[in-house]
C-alpha cells in the first residue's frame, strides 16, 4: 500500500471533525504532540497548562497550519481553575468530548528521602488532577448527553517499578486503576476511559536522562535499545481518542517498544 493510501486511510479512521478536545499538560512534550495530531484530524483543540507562554505558542502553531485551537491556563490540582477552564472551552467550542489527561510531574528520589510536600506534589498532579479533570468533563458530557473519550497518560512505571521512583510509580499505577473504575461507571453514558503507558520519549521531563552518559549504557540493555519517536505514539493515542476505538474501554496500552518486558 503506497504512502498516499495509508495517510488517506488513517485520516478516515481517525477523523475527528466536529469534536472538541481538551489537553492538559500541553505546554510541551507528549501533551503538545497530542494537541497537534488532534487538530490535524479536524478536532477543535483547547491547549491547557500552567505556562501561558508555552501553551499560547502551541495553539498559535496549530492555527498557522490551518487548525483550530485556543489556549487556556489551567492548574489541574485546583478545582476552581478546572471549572473555569471548561466554562471557557464550552464558550468557544461547545461541550468537550475528548480529554487527554497529560499533566504530570516526576521527582526521582529514594523513598526514604521523599518528604510529604514532595509526595503531595507528585500525587496531586499525577492522580488527583486526572480525577478532577475527568469528573468535570464527564459531568458536562452526561448533562448534555454527549458521548466522549478520556485518554489518561499513565506510564510503564504504573505497570512495573524502577529505582528511586516510588511516588511517581504509585501515582501512575493509581491512574491505571482509576481509568478502569471510571470506564466501568461511565460506560452506560457512552463515555470511554482508557490509558496510555508510554516508555521513554524525549520530553522536558525526560531530557535530563538522555544527557547522562550512564543512560546510553542503560538504554542498550533494554528490549527496544532506543527511545520512542513521537510519531510512534500517534496511532495508539488516536485509537483511544477517536471513534476508531469505539469498542475499546478501560484498557491501558504500553507504548514502549517492549521496554516493560525486560529490565526496568
Amino acid at each position: 500500500m503506497d504512502e498516499v493510501c495509508i495517510v488517506s486511510m488513517l485520516n478516515t479512521e481517525f477523523n475527528l471533525e466536529g469534536k472538541a478536545a481538551l489537553v492538559t499538560g500541553a505546554s510541551s512534550g507528549l501533551g503538545a504532540h497530542f494537541c497537534k495530531i488532534l487538530a490535524e484530524r479536524g478536532a477543535k483543540v483547547v491547549v491547557t497548562g500552567r505556562r501561558e507562554d508555552k501553551i499560547k505558542n502551541v495553539a498559535s502553531e496549530i492555527r498557522k497550519k490551518g487548525g483550530e485551537a485556543i489556549s487556556i491556563p489551567l492548574d489541574v490540582t485546583d478545582n476552581n481553575s478546572i471549572k473555569w477552564c471548561f466554562d471557557e472551552a464550552e464558550n468557544a467550542y461547545g461541550v468537550v468530548d475528548i480529554v487527554s489527561n497529560n499533566a504530570g510531574v516526576a521527582k526521582p528520589e529514594k523513598a526514604l528521602s521523599v518528604d510529604e510536600e514532595s509526595w503531595d506534589k507528585v500525587v496531586d498532579t499525577n492522580l488527583k488532577g486526572v480525577w478532577l479533570v475527568s469528573t468535570e468533563a464527564a459531568r458536562r458530557m452526561i448533562l448534555k448527553k454527549v458521548n466522549g473519550s478520556i485518554v489518561n497518560t499513565s506510564s510503564i512505571q504504573g505497570l512495573r517499578v524502577a529505582m528511586d521512583r516510588a511516588s511517581y510509580a504509585a501515582s501512575k499505577a493509581a491512574v491505571i486503576q482509576l481509568t478502569k473504575a471510571l470506564a466501568l461507571e461511565w460506560s452506560e453514558h457512552k463515555i470511554r476511559v482508557n490509558a496510555l503507558c508510554p516508555g521513554f520519549f524525549f520530553t522536558e521531563m525526560t531530557e535530563n536522562y538522555f544527557t547522562n552518559p550512564k543512560f546510553s549504557k542503560y538504554l542498550s540493555s533494554l528490549v527496544p535499545k532506543r527511545i520512542g519517536n513521537m510519531d510512534e505514539i500517534t496511532a495508539p493515542f488516536l485509537l483511544l481518542a477517536s471513534n476508531a476505538g469505539s469498542y475499546v474501554n478501560g484498557i491501558s496500552i504500553p507504548v514502549d517498544g517492549g521496554h516493560s518486558l525486560g529490565k526496568m
